[in-house]
């Protein structure tokens, strides 16, 4: 166990909870949705079919589970506290919930009214999930390459749904909004700022500490933060709406960060004490393995015809039309790297925080269960399997349309046995939740 960690300050358990519960039902939408549209969802990236997809997942799978992991994580590795943990879950994940929902229909059914209210309940929810996560963050008496990393994803979550809001402005009509410079910016801070940094922050922890692996090196917990920071700064130079050549060299640079950072990891669980099977560790090395993928998919689209050298290709952004490799490196990212990682430390999280809050309420009175006896063991097999086979099928839809439906419903079924799981481990802390209280009455005097 990590020595720093404060778990006397851990949030109630149905403070992550219900975040977490939530991330898979918007899986199972977006593959639901995939199905229902058929192979012209895949055609393109800019089809609304798309844009709702996109935003089911990032918006709802992605966000839920790392809001719900960040009000966890906060309080337990970098010792501060969060102000009423429990109203603001309250109120902001009801709010992100019907926010997402009204902006992918909004996507479907066209920028009217609701596509706005979406918008506006997302950013709200938001602003308040910041102010209240980012003021405790910011305060948090913990140093180190962590909280580097989860201050800098903070403020790029900030620009990343700023950004979001004026996309929709655009899109309902206002004038003088550089829709796709805008939408480049927006994605590159959402997943490159947002996502990849908060991931890695809370690698450093939970890759060392559940998966026996060695610590991250000094330097990459330097070098990322900053370097990313660095890189979308000179990227969101773009919006000036002037072009400039070495704009694609800094995402050669932002690329080149992010495969370090898989590298490292990859190289750190190759040195794992322990040698054990393990469905977190095969999730994580699958996430990895994809986001090597996307990086050198979108890499080839630049050095393949019809630019015709590789320093040409780099001195414009046409490669980012190419509308077959634009949605393969899109379920690369959003499936293959973010979804399996997130779901292998789901995995590993509600087992943890089931026998660390069973623990505190029962003592010595109603032992808990071991964490391998939370979730069993065969059914998180099980749902890895069905997700990277889904995966896999998502991939080749891309090529071969006609298996779009069958693959949406392999990743709407997937992300179903995910739910499932989960529910278990709630099931397994509610029966022994109560039996600890059975047990504490039987004893009151």
């Amino acid at each position: 166990m990590h020595p720093n960690l404060s778990f006397e300050q851990a949030p109630p358990i149905w403070v992550p909870y219900r975040f977490f519960l939530t991330a898979p039902l918007f899986g199972i939408a977006a593959g639901l949705l995939l199905a229902w549209a058929g192979p012209d969802a895949l055609a393109s990236r800019w089809t609304p079919m798309a844009l709702a997809l996109t935003h089911l997942m990032v918006a709802g799978f992605m966000l839920q589970a790392m809001c719900g992991a960040l009000l966890q994580f906060i309080p337990v590795a970098a010792g501060a506290n969060i102000w009423r943990a429990g109203l603001v879950a309250s109120l902001v994940h009801p709010a992100l919930v019907v926010g997402v929902a009204l902006l992918a229909g909004g996507f479907l059914a066209g920028p009217g009214p609701w596509f706005a209210a979406g918008a506006g309940l997302i950013v709200t929810a938001l602003s308040g999930y910041v102010a209240v996560a980012g003021f405790a963050l910011f305060r948090a008496p913990a140093q180190g390459a962590t909280i580097v990393a989860l201050r800098v994803a903070v403020l790029a979550l900030v620009v990343t749904y700023v950004l979001g809001f004026t996309l929709t402005l655009g899109l309902r009509g206002s004038p003088g909004v550089p829709l796709l410079e805008i939408t480049h910016v927006h994605a590159a801070w959402g997943l490159g700022g947002w996502s990849l940094l908060l991931l890695s922050g809370v690698s450093y922890y939970v890759v060392p500490m559940f998966q026996l692996t060695p610590a991250y090196p000094v330097w990459l917990g330097r070098l990322l933060p900053w370097g990313l920071l660095t890189v979308l700064l000179l990227w969101a130079a773009q919006l000036s709406g002037r072009a400039f050549g070495w704009q694609s060299w800094v995402l050669l640079a932002g690329l080149l960060l992010a495969g370090t950072f898989a590298v490292v990891t990859l190289r750190l669980q190759a040195l794992r004490r322990r040698r054990v099977p393990d469905v977190t560790l095969t999730l994580f090395r699958g996430g990895m393995a994809s986001l090597l993928a996307a990086i050198v998919a979108l890499v080839a689209t630049i050095a393949v015809p019809p630019a015709p050298t590789f320093v040409a290709a780099f001195s414009s952004m046409t490669f980012l039309a190419a509308p077959e490799w634009a949605v393969a490196i899109g379920i690369l990212t959003f499936v293959g790297l973010f979804v399996s990682v997130i779901t292998g430390m789901l995995y590993k999280i509600v087992p943890f925080l089931n026998w660390l809050h069973l623990q505190r309420l029962g003592g010595l009175t109603v032992l808990p269960p071991n964490m391998k006896q939370m979730i069993p063991e065969r059914a998180m097999i099980g749902q890895m399997r069905l997700h990277f086979v889904a995966l896999a099928a998502l991939l080749v839809a891309v090529a071969w349309p006609p298996l779009t439906v069958a693959a949406g419903l392999l990743f709407a079924a997937s992300c179903a046995w995910l739910e499932w799981n989960l529910l278990s481990g709630v099931r397994v802390y509610r029966d022994f939740r109560d039996r600890i209280r059975a047990a504490a009455a039987c004893h009151a005097p």
